[in-house]
């Protein structure tokens, strides 16, 4: 059996997260149960761990619920299928699996991951037992972010033709390095541009354009991931009045946006103030303002009807 190591080492190393400053709590759930961080072991002989095949999802705890866990779930699935990793887990069991560990940590406003990791796959394997898909779930607090944000530019920082764009996986150094970078220059992000010139996305976040009033975002075959938040804004906002669509992008149509936000599960929307150098005159402007407000309402509302749920 080979040797073990430590689960904090190596998560930090293997799965680092852009912009999450926040340390994870005490209390991890892997595999079998909810156990103290220095109790949980990983193995070198995890195969998909070393070379990435596995995949991830973040996702925000409000009130100590799993905001629009079902979303999650379901890109999960979709992901799982993309990288031909079976996942022998059902979105029930694991939510209550999730929940244990908002109780454990005593979360109430927070955020969660959960990470599916194939184990037996590739040529270096221990003959150590362990599941074919190993769960893991953590939480954290929620990380601070300065808005207005300012955004560097990165060419060839997404390849939309690539059979495995879009997967959120655990094959993360991409934008790790690439954030890295850009805060070496003194931006907070850096907008990823795909190998057509197009504008894909941020590391870690979407990214939208508002002109005259209406609201674009890059289509999904920039390359760019479906985010949760992205998906909620396509619902949410068409309602209230406000115009929403993909197109097509250039680092151009950004400089002369009326305003420029980007959305993810820990940020909801941030306004940007700047993008290479090029100041947007708005931000946080009044549609991003607008569209913060009505996602806040969403996931109060969300949230309100679970807890109530629960509570029967």
């Amino acid at each position: 059996m080979g040797d073990a190591v430590d689960f904090s080492a190596t998560i930090e190393a293997v799965c680092s997260s852009i912009g999450e400053r926040e340390l994870i709590h005490r209390n991890v759930f892997h595999n079998d149960g909810v156990a103290p961080i220095e109790k949980v072991r990983l193995s070198p002989g995890q195969a998909g761990l070393l070379c990435g095949w596995g995949i991830f999802t973040t996702i925000r705890i409000s009130r100590g619920e799993a905001f629009a866990y079902e979303r999650h779930w379901r890109r999960l699935e979709k992901d799982a299928a993309l990288i031909r990793m079976p996942l022998n887990y059902t979105a029930a069991k694991v939510r209550v699996q999730l929940h244990e560990v908002i109780r454990a940590n005593k979360v109430v406003e927070g955020c969660a991951r959960i990470y599916l990791v194939y184990n037996q796959v590739g040529f270096w394997q221990s003959e150590e037992q362990q599941p074919q898909v190993d769960l893991i779930i953590y939480s954290a607090g929620l990380p601070q972010f300065r808005e207005p944000l300012r955004l560097g530019l990165r060419t060839h920082g997404r390849h939309a033709a690539a059979p495995l764009a879009g997967v959120k996986s655990i094959s993360w150094l991409p934008n790790v390095w690439a954030v890295a970078e850009a805060v070496k220059e003194g931006f907070d992000e850096v907008v990823l541009l795909n190998e057509r010139g197009e504008v894909a996305e941020c590391t870690a976040a979407n990214i939208f354009v508002v002109k005259n009033r209406k609201i674009y975002t890059p289509p999904l075959n920039s390359g760019c991931l479906e985010g949760v938040t992205r998906g909620i804004l396509f619902e949410i906002a068409p309602e209230a009045g406000v115009s929403i669509a993909e197109q097509a992008l250039r680092p151009e149509d950004l400089y002369s946006a009326d305003e420029v936000f980007v959305t993810s599960t820990n940020r909801n929307l941030i306004g940007v103030g700047e993008i290479a150098g090029h100041p947007i005159a708005s931000a946080p402007g009044p549609i991003t303002r607008q569209v913060d407000e009505l996602f806040d309402a969403y996931m109060t509302e969300y949230v309100t009807r679970r807890l109530a749920t629960a509570a029967r």
